[in-house]
């Protein structure tokens, strides 16, 4: 039976860590395209407080979660257990994207690894309903390991080739919303120190 829970416990932090991944699913205010991100990368997610989540946002071929959010703030986030116990949890709530020249972002960034190359922003989250369901007809998977190919990516572009992401296919979703503005940090500009204290998930 689904059950809704009050705030993110001690039990469902420790299912949110215990997924290799996540999905992010947003929509435009009127008409467009719903989009659905996976997202890997157990480090890029965290848990700040029992109604607040965040994600390290990485740069790609499209911003479509960023112009959904500038747009509206609507936002669900999703993990779904693939191992021997099937769940499903929903955490819904409302979005905004935080630069990395933003005030608040070094103390966001302090709960994400810093091994990642192409930061783009962090995206946080106010959660207003935190939902669970069965899950039984996804199927049981074993994980490999995590895939190294879009930091190694992120590794080998150069300022000019992010530059014409922001100005490019970063600058509007699919739906010719805003995403990105023409100022938005490069990824070389974003601080990787480790910030103190321990990482939550």
């Amino acid at each position: 039976m689904a059950k809704v829970f009050d705030r993110i416990d001690d039990k469902l932090r420790a299912f949110i860590g215990d997924q290799p991944m996540f999905f992010v699913g947003t929509a435009p205010s009127s008409g467009g395209h719903v989009n659905v991100s996976p997202k890997g990368y157990r480090d890029t997610f965290a848990v700040v407080d029992d109604h607040t989540i965040a994600y390290l946002d990485l740069f790609g071929s499209g911003s479509e979660t960023i112009a959904h959010l500038r747009d509206n703030g609507r936002i669900t986030v999703m993990f779904c257990s693939f191992g021997r116990v099937a769940r499903i949890l929903r955490l819904f709530g409302a979005g905004r994207v935080v630069r990395p020249d933003d005030a608040e972002f070094a103390t966001l960034a302090g709960h994400f690894g810093t091994g990642h190359t192409g930061v783009r922003a962090i995206v946080t989250i106010s959660v207003d309903r935190i939902a669970d369901s069965c899950g039984w007809s996804v199927p049981q998977l074993d994980l490999v390991a995590e895939r190294s190919v879009l930091d190694e990516a992120h590794t080998r572009r150069t300022d000019a080739d992010f530059a014409r992401r922001i100005a490019g296919d970063n600058a509007v979703s699919i739906d010719g919303l805003p995403a990105l503005e023409p100022d938005h940090p490069l990824p070389s500009q974003v601080s990787r120190e480790p910030a103190p204290g321990p990482r939550t998930r």
